[in-house]
C-alpha cells in the first residue's frame, strides 16, 4: 500500500499530552517488591505519568488534538504568508472545509475507550468543535496509531477525506493489576495527535506507504481476558486477575523485534529507501533493549532511534506520536530527515510508515 501519485497525505501539525501525574520508580519501589535499578536495567524507564481519579482517555485525546490542530494552523499561515500552492480544489490547505480547522475525519487510536460503547471519537471530536464529521476508533493495541495513520491516510488518497486529525491515545493505568510489579513498571497514559492534509506525493510530510499485518495466533500474548462478549456470554463471573491486563514479557520481546523490522524491511524495500538511508527511526517505546535490538536490526547506530520511554513509559497507542512530538519540539527530528515509524502490538499487530520530516510548530510535551 503506497500513497497516490497524484494525491497525497501530507503531515502538517502536531502535538502531545501528558497527565499532570509524574510517578517515578522510587514511588512503585515503596509500593510493591522492586527498586529503580530493577526497573530501569530491564526497560530503561525511570517514570511515567498517570491520569488523575475522574479523569479519561478522551481527556487527553482531546488536549493532543488541541495541541495539534494549532500545530497545523500556524503550519498553513505559513504556507499562505509563502504563498504556496497545495493540490488542486483542496481548499483545506488554507483553512478552508469543514469547520475553522477544515478537519472532517477524526479517527481515534485507542484500547481504553472512555466506555465500552460508543466509540470515544466522536464526543473528542465534539469537544474539539468538530461536530458532523466521521470520526471512529481503531483498536490494534500499540500498533494503533500506525493503523490510524494509514486508514486516514488512505482515505485522503481516495478523496473521501481532506483533512484528518489522528490520534493515539491511552490509559492503561486503568486496566493495570495494581499488584503486578512489571505491568505497572512499563505502562503510562499520555496522548499523541497528528493532523494529515491532502497535497502533493513530492513535498515534505507526505506519507511515502505503509505496511501492516496482524496474526491473531498470539491473540493470548498480549490480552485482557475478561470484559469482552466471549467471557460476558458464560454464566461464569471471572476471576478478578482476568479483568486486568496481562502480557507474556518474553514471547512479546521475541515477536516485537521480529515483526518490527520485517515490516520496517518490507516497507523500505518497497519505497526504495535502506535501513542506513533513514535518519530517524521512530519504533513503539515498549522497551529500551527493544528499541536497540530493531536498530540493529536495520544496521543503525542508537544515536538514529528516538527514544523518550525514560521520560514517558510504554503509552501504548499514544507511544510513536507522543514521541513525533517531543523529538520535533527539540530538535532531534529535522526538516528533510528520512524517518520511519513502526509499531507492534497486541493482536498481535504489526505496522511501518515511512515520510520525509516537514518543519510543523510543536510546542514541548513535557
Amino acid at each position: 500500500m503506497t500513497a497516490g501519485t497524484h494525491r497525497a497525505a501530507v503531515l502538517c501539525g502536531l502535538g502531545g499530552a501528558l497527565p499532570a501525574t509524574v510517578v517515578p520508580n522510587s514511588a512503585l519501589a515503596a509500593e510493591l517488591d522492586t527498586t529503580d535499578e530493577w526497573i530501569r536495567t530491564r526497560t530503561g524507564i525511570r517514570q511515567r505519568y498517570v491520569i488523575a481519579p475522574g479523569e479519561a482517555t478522551s481527556d487527553l485525546a482531546v488536549a493532543a488534538g488541541r495541541r495539534a490542530l494549532e500545530s497545523a494552523r500556524r503550519a498553513a499561515a505559513d504556507d499562505t504568508a509563502a504563498g504556496d500552492n497545495k493540490v488542486a480544489g483542496d481548499d483545506t490547505a488554507a483553512g478552508g472545509g469543514t469547520g475553522e480547522t477544515g478537519v472532517d475525519l477524526v479517527v481515534l487510536a485507542t484500547s481504553t475507550p472512555d466506555r465500552p460503547c460508543p466509540a470515544t471519537a466522536p464526543a473528542v471530536a465534539r469537544r474539539l468543535g468538530l461536530t458532523g464529521v466521521a470520526a471512529f476508533d481503531i483498536g490494534a493495541v500499540c500498533t494503533g496509531f500506525v493503523y490510524a495513520l494509514a486508514t486516514a491516510a488512505s482515505m485522503i488518497t481516495a478523496g473521501a477525506a481532506h483533512r484528518a486529525l489522528v490520534i493515539g491515545a491511552d490509559t492503561f493505568s486503568t486496566i493495570l493489576d495494581p499488584a503486578d510489579r512489571t505491568t505497572r513498571a512499563i505502562f503510562g497514559d499520555g496522548a499523541g495527535a497528528v493532523v494529515l492534509r491532502a497535497g502533493d506525493p513530492e513535498e515534505p510530510g507526505a506519507l511515502l506507504g505503509f505496511d501492516l499485518g496482524s496474526d491473531g495466533a498470539g491473540e493470548e500474548l498480549i490480552t485482557v481476558p475478561a470484559g469482552g462478549s466471549r467471557q460476558r456470554s458464560t454464566a461464569t463471573p471471572p476471576p478478578e486477575r482476568d479483568r486486568y491486563f496481562t502480557m507474556q514479557g518474553r514471547a512479546v520481546f521475541n515477536e516485537a523485534v521480529l515483526s518490527m523490522s520485517k515490516s520496517a524491511e518490507s516497507l523500505l524495500d518497497r519505497i526504495g529507501w535502506r535501513g542506513t538511508d533513514l535518519d530517524r527511526v521512530v519504533a513503539h517505546q515498549a522497551n529500551v533493549r527493544i528499541l536497540r535490538a530493531v536498530g540493529e536490526q536495520l544496521g543503525l547506530p542508537e544515536d538514529r532511534l528516538v527514544i523518550n520511554l525514560d521520560r514517558v513509559g510504554n503509552t501504548v497507542a499514544g507511544s510513536i506520536p507522543l514521541a513525533l512530538a517531543g523529538a520535533a519540539a527539540d530538535g532531534t527530528l529535522r526538516p528533510g530527515d528520512k524517518v520511519l515509524l513502526t509499531g507492534f502490538g497486541g493482536g498481535l499487530t504489526w505496522g511501518s510508515a515511512a515520510l520525509r520530516w516537514p518543519a510543523p510548530h510543536v510546542e514541548p510535551v513535557a
